[in-house]
């Protein structure tokens, strides 16, 4: 598990910061693309991205890695059985960033990031 980065997080704590992250990569396998923004869009592929690679191996410890990780069966089932087997000979790079602009509201730079 990666630790909490250096500087300013989403949250309050690193704990907070890594549920922020799996939650997003919960609605990334279950929705297929998620819009928020590009920092946290920037922070979350590589996450998803380890969560994708341990469901390719497909064996009990990895599910209970991603399972202990992510903490929604519905999400991790979805993720082995159907997202998992598309990636089977893909090496790498699940995941597209794609910006989209400024949001009305606070003029966060805001970007969708969706499965390849």
């Amino acid at each position: 598990m990666p630790r909490p980065r250096k500087g300013a997080r989403f949250g309050n704590s690193g704990a907070h910061e890594k549920m922020i992250l799996a939650n997003l990569t919960r609605s990334l396998v279950m929705e297929g693309s998620v819009i928020t923004t590009v920092a946290k869009a920037k922070a979350m592929r590589p996450f998803a991205e380890k969560m994708i690679t341990k469901a390719r191996k497909g064996d009990l410890h990895s599910r209970r890695i991603v399972l202990k990780t992510m903490r929604d069966n519905v999400a991790v089932t979805k993720l082995f059985d159907e997202v998992a087997p598309r990636y089977s000979d893909r090496p790498g790079g699940y995941t597209r960033i794609t910006k989209l602009g400024p949001r009305q509201g606070d003029g966060a730079e805001v970007a969708v990031i969706e499965l390849v």
